[in-house]
């Protein structure tokens, strides 16, 4: 029989969730959810009424004092007990100090479900406190009982590196909805194309982010001033490169010098899905940041190839992408638009094995088999 009841901290606003990190906390819960009761307590601002399969609890404040919060201490401890809850789940490793005082007064499983390795990702937009979030997210992994990280990659670092043991580490990757190719690809490939006015016999490339973040709009810019210049002398192949995402900041001039120049700019979109399943090619070209690009694993997921930098495709287990997924050294603008320009014509399909390893369903099972397990110490 499973015994095991969730308490889950979620420190920011992720419903109704669009954005890839905001759906990696929303879905995981709503997928684990069918098989384990959640109860989450998470900010003020929340729309708690999007949750599904699992509980939302607006009890923190919207403000960043919520992180410094001591009498949170209080309410997560009659949330437990009135859940009759057997693990406390941090996302992230912000509340790891409030998870260790609850672990120490209570009766309590403590686990950590890591989206990145916070400290890599500050080092690498060059925040200069990087190694004080170091020493403390090393602390939180190493006091906490069991660790989900989001890729292989970021579990053998946290393993070798900051010294956490193998047997408490455990990849739990980002995943998809779709356990397999979807069947309205066609109808989205048309949908787009009379949208956009975009002809039968134009290849659609694709480019997706939160265009605000500077790690975005820097992908963005290699791709409108390094690898479009080279595509439009192209003479044997037509083509339009869709840009999608909100927050473009301002000196982009949404993009309107560059209309004639093969490039369209759509903005924000309510469902990104239907303009992955239209794109031939995903183009990610970002250079920093750390963490799984959830959106190459989306891509792949509706049937749509990837070329990416080595950056962009850390967490990206190869081997399960296959032929989907075109990896290319950082910097290296030339190797990436021939890779682009050898995929153009590339029929190979998203393999059963991708759903396997990336479909929520089977991610939520793992999940679930983890925790009834007693935790090694």
């Amino acid at each position: 029989m499973n015994d095991v009841r969730v308490v889950s901290i979620i420190p920011y606003k992720i419903l109704p969730a669009r954005l890839g990190g905001e759906k990696g906390i929303a879905v995981f819960n709503e997928y684990v959810g069918q098989l384990i009761p959640i109860t989450a307590i998470s900010t003020r601002n929340n729309d708690v009424s999007a949750a599904k399969n699992y509980t939302v609890l607006n009890r923190l404040a919207n403000s960043r004092i919520r992180y410094f919060n001591i009498f949170l201490y209080f309410t997560l401890r009659k949330l437990i007990r009135q859940q009759k809850a057997t693990h406390l789940l941090i996302e992230h490793p912000y509340y790891g100090w409030l998870a260790w005082l609850l672990k120490k007064t209570m009766d309590i499983t403590w686990v950590v479900h890591s989206h990145n390795i916070e400290f890599e990702r500050s080092r690498s937009i060059g925040r200069w406190w990087w190694k004080a979030l170091k020493w403390y997210e090393q602390w939180v992994y190493k006091c906490s009982d069991i660790n989900f990280f989001i890729s292989d990659d970021d579990r053998i670092n946290a393993i070798t590196n900051l010294g956490i043991k193998k047997e408490k580490s455990f990849t739990i990757t980002y995943g998809v909805e779709i356990p397999g190719i979807p069947n309205d690809i066609e109808q989205c490939k048309q949908q787009i194309r009379k949208t956009y006015g975009i002809g039968a016999n134009e290849k659609i490339f694709l480019f997706n982010g939160t265009l605000f973040l500077h790690s975005n709009y820097n992908a963005l810019q290699v791709i409108l001033d390094t690898i479009n210049p080279v595509l439009l002398n192209q003479t044997d192949f037509k083509y339009k490169i869709l840009v999608c995402g909100k927050g473009l900041p301002v000196f982009f001039n949404e993009l309107k010098e560059y209309r004639d120049r093969n490039i369209i700019y759509a903005g924000f979109v309510d469902d990104i899905s239907v303009y992955f399943k239209a794109a031939d090619i995903f183009l990610n070209t970002v250079m920093s940041g750390g963490g799984v690009k959830t959106k190459a694993i989306e891509a792949i997921a509706y049937n749509c190839s990837v070329i990416s930098t080595q950056n962009g495709a850390i967490g990206l287990v190869k081997e399960i992408c296959g032929d989907k997924l075109a990896i290319v050294a950082d910097n290296d603008w030339d190797s990436y638009t021939a890779a682009l320009l050898s995929m153009i014509n590339q029929s190979t399909k998203t393999t059963p094995e991708f759903y396997k390893y990336y479909y929520w369903g089977n991610i939520a099972k793992k999940v679930e088999a983890i925790l009834m397990k007693k935790p090694q110490n």
